[in-house]
């Protein structure tokens, strides 16, 4: 079990790294380099939340595959897809697309959505793995 809590950690410290870099990348007009780091936000709270479960996932940027894989523990889970599938792109399709220099507005909303999700799935983790977790 301990094994699984570190690993789970682990990806909320990951997570967290992203939150920050996101945020610090919305203020310095840096949209592209938000929205990507906004989708991994995104992609390692749900791979804490499949890992501190013990279900395997595959090795995938798709949200809402993973979103789908979650919701077989939780239906809830389910009702994220129209959250995700806006992130999704930003991990590879736009990562390295040369023309894509998203607005303040576009970049924003990918963290308020990446924020979404981690607020969701951090209500369905122990205490005793928030402890990587910044409460601002």
């Amino acid at each position: 079990m301990s094994d699984r809590i570190a690993l789970a950690t682990g990806w909320l410290q990951k997570s967290e790294s992203d939150r920050k870099a996101a945020g610090l990348a919305l203020d310095g007009n840096l949209g592209d380099v938000a929205c990507f780091h906004s989708q991994q936000l995104a992609e390692r709270v749900l791979k804490a939340y499949l890992v501190w479960n013990g279900v395997s996932f595959p090795f995938t940027h798709n949200l809402s595959r993973l979103l789908d894989i979650c919701g077989k523990v939780d239906a809830a889970f389910l009702s994220l897809i129209p959250v995700a599938e806006t992130l999704t792109p930003y991990a590879v399709e736009f990562r390295y697309d040369v023309e894509f220099w998203p607005e303040r507005s576009v970049a924003r909303k990918s963290l308020d959505s990446a924020l979404t999700i981690r607020a969701f799935i951090l209500e369905r983790l122990p205490d005793e793995m928030k402890t990587v977790i910044d409460k601002e």
